[in-house]
């Protein structure tokens, strides 16, 4: 384990110094609100020479993940950036990536979807690329995204894997807010990704091959059950990683956070910058004598499903938290995969969809206390009332 670097920094300023860090071969990047420092602070680290990064300045966000396919197609260690609308425009070159198996990462820092226009968080962007068929990981706060974003980078490149992979934290909360970070040396980061192995590179003359091809009803089904097969091996080399990252760091990973949950009646799920808030009302609540616990998704793509529901089957209620909407469907995202694997587990405990922050809404630790008192009431009087609920909003 390396000795503690703590700097006080932005979670935008601590993802650019991870890419720095990574030093990849190209990074093709266009701003937008709350991504635009992060790229902007890697420029300049590319404009003082302290990297030997190929910076591309692109018009859209489009062609920067057209330039990241380019790049990684070439053979190239490829990087990209960007939040919310810039995801959505992106939104044809990031199947394409996957499809391609190209090991391109990407920091999403999470914003609300237009429209109305609107900058502040919410995980509408990423869960609407939840099908594109990249890893997802969730960071709850500076720290994470830092340590997520070095990882993603062995996870992404490791031949069992070779597929591109998001690395999410929240838009102002997380992005300009300022912690304490931990970073690793130069010399410790770049011994553990290691260098760059291509895989089929197109500029390889030796070994001519195309991408891109037109694939029709003839083989593009066995080229898409190949894709459901890549990222669901993905799943033991994220856990791999992760214990390696552990050797050097000290920070322990998994697929998800269990924060007091083993003896807990009642729990809330939680992604990323509420996570933490969460944690703390956990604690006041404990210190009543209120058995309440937490449960924090890392990865949401693999979708560990059995291990999901095999942590929460023991409690008596959960509820399970969404900040983003599916349109038409029962319930959030989050709320729809895991209360699938709990039907498909066996075991269900009583559970509600809690709907929150959309456009950046705030939730304090009231709010939760709020959420932890409901789920004792449907434990004590069995029920349940609206299983999907907006809270916080004026109906």
């Amino acid at each position: 384990m390396t000795k503690k670097n703590l700097v006080a920094i932005t979670g935008n300023d601590a993802a650019a110094y991870a890419i720095k860090q990574i030093n990849p071969d190209v990074m093709a990047a266009y701003p937008i609100t709350p991504q635009t420092d992060l790229v902007q602070t890697f420029s300049e680290y590319v404009a003082d020479g302290l990297v030997n990064t190929e910076f591309v300045t692109v018009e859209s966000e489009h062609s920067a993940m057209s330039a990241c396919v380019g790049a990684a197609a070439a053979g190239g260690r490829v990087m990209t950036a960007t939040s919310a609308n810039g995801l959505a425009l992106m939104f044809e070159i990031v199947y394409i990536a996957a499809s391609n198996k190209l090991p391109i990462v990407m920091p999403v820092v999470n914003r609300a979807l237009s429209g109305p226009i609107n900058i502040h968080c919410d995980h509408s962007d990423s869960m609407a690329a939840r099908d594109a068929g990249w890893i997802q990981i969730y960071s709850e706060s500076a720290q994470e995204a830092y340590d997520n974003i070095i990882q993603a980078i062995k996870i992404a490149e490791n031949m069992k894997v070779r597929l591109p992979v998001m690395v999410m934290y929240d838009g102002f909360i997380t992005s300009h807010g300022i912690e304490v970070v931990d970073f690793l040396d130069d010399k410790v980061v770049s011994e553990f990704i290691g260098d760059y192995k291509p895989n089929h590179p197109l500029l390889d003359t030796e070994k001519p091959l195309t991408y891109g091809p037109l694939d029709l009803y003839d083989f593009y089904f066995e080229h898409k059950r190949q894709q459901a097969e890549d990222i669901k091996n993905s799943k033991p080399v994220i856990l791999d990683v992760a214990r390696e990252f552990k050797n050097i760091s000290g920070r322990e990973y998994k697929l998800f956070e269990s924060y007091k949950l083993e003896d807990a009646e009642t729990a809330i799920v939680a992604l990323s910058s509420t996570a933490g808030t969460a944690k703390a009302v956990v604690d006041e609540l404990r210190d009543e004598g209120k058995k309440v616990g937490l449960l924090k998704p890392r990865v949401f793509r693999p979708f560990p499903y059995n291990e999901l529901a095999e942590a929460l089957s023991h409690l008596k209620a959960v509820a399970i938290l969404d900040r983003s909407d599916s349109f038409g469907a029962f319930g959030g995202p989050v709320f729809t995969e895991i209360r699938s694997a709990m039907v498909e587990y066996g075991k269900m405990p009583e559970n509600i969809n809690i709907i929150y922050g959309l456009g950046g809404r705030d939730i304090n630790q009231q709010d939760l206390k709020n959420i932890y008192g409901q789920l004792g009431e449907i434990v004590e009087t069995g029920k349940v009332g609206d299983r999907i609920q907006y809270y916080g909003v004026r109906e």
